[in-house]
C-alpha cells in the first residue's frame, strides 16, 4: 500500500498585541493545510523568548508597532541571532520611511492589515520561497508617488519577454489592484493558477515585488 505523502508544515510565530486581530489571523492560517501557528506573542520581546525556548518557526508575522519591543528592534535581534527566520511586517503605516527601514533591516515582507486573506497567504508563501513581498495596495501607492515625482521615465528597456495572452490579462488585473481571488473569479480560473501566473510574471521580468513588476510593465508599454 503506497505511503501517503505528508504536507510539510510552514511554522509561523504571530506577534500582535491586539487579541482580536491575532486570533483572526491564527484562524486564517490554521484553515490552510500547510500552515501551523507555532507560537503567539504580544511584542518583540516575547517573540525572542519563544525562540530562546526553541519554538520552531520559518516565518514571523509581526505588527511593526508593538509595546515593550517594536518590530524593527525585534527584527534586528532576529537577523543577528536567527538569520534563517524570515520576518513579514503587518501594519497600517503607509509611510515610505517605515517600509524602506523595514527592508533595509532585513524584512522579507510588508503588508497592510486590511489585505485580503488570499493576499496574506500568498505573501507568506512567496516569502517562504525566498522572495520579498510588498502588498499590492502599498506597491501601487508607491508607484503613484514615483510617477507624480518624476514626469519623465528613464529609457524603456529592450524587452523580448514572451508573455502569454493569459499572463498579459493577469498583469492588467494586478495593475488594477485586484486580489488573486478577484482575478480568479473575473477570468474563471483557480486562485492557485492566478498565483502561478503572478509568480511567472515576477520571474520573467526579474521583478522583486508588485511595484517593480508594474513599473516594468509601464516602461515597456504592456500597460498604460
Amino acid at each position: 500500500m503506497p505511503t501517503e505523502k505528508k504536507t510539510k508544515m510552514l511554522k509561523v510565530i504571530l506577534a500582535e498585541d491586539h487579541n482580536i486581530v491575532r486570533n483572526g489571523i491564527r484562524m486564517l492560517l490554521e484553515s490552510e493545510p500547510d500552515f501551523e501557528v507555532s507560537g503567539e506573542a504580544t511584542n518583540g520581546a516575547e517573540v525572542l523568548e519563544l525562540l530562546k525556548k526553541n519554538t520552531e518557526a520559518e516565518l514571523i508575522l509581526a505588527d511593526i508597532n508593538m509595546p515593550q519591543m517594536d518590530g524593527i528592534t525585534m527584527l534586528k535581534a532576529i537577523r543577528t541571532n536567527y538569520p534563517d527566520i524570515k520576518v513579514v511586517f503587518l501594519s497600517m503605516l503607509d509611510n515610505e520611511k517605515y517600509v524602506i527601514q523595514a527592508f533595509k533591516e532585513g524584512a522579507y515582507g510588508y503588508v497592510f492589515k486590511n489585505v485580503s486573506s488570499d493576499e496574506l497567504i500568498f505573501s507568506l508563501r512567496q516569502v517562504n520561497s525566498g522572495h520579498r513581498y510588498l502588498c499590492t495596495e502599498l506597491a501601487l501607492n508607491l508607484l503613484d508617488r514615483s510617477l507624480q515625482e518624476s514626469t519623465v521615465f528613464t529609457t524603456p528597456l529592450e524587452s523580448k519577454i514572451d508573455f502569454s495572452q493569459r499572463e498579459v490579462e493577469v498583469l492588467h488585473l494586478i495593475a488594477e489592484g485586484l486580489t488573486n481571488t478577484e482575478i480568479a473569479e473575473k477570468i474563471f480560473i483557480s486562485k492557485r493558477t492566478v498565483e502561478g501566473h503572478r509568480q511567472s510574471l515576477l520571474e520573467k521580468t526579474n521583478s522583486k515585488n508588485t511595484a517593480t513588476l508594474i513599473r516594468f510593465a509601464v516602461l515597456n508599454g504592456f500597460i498604460s
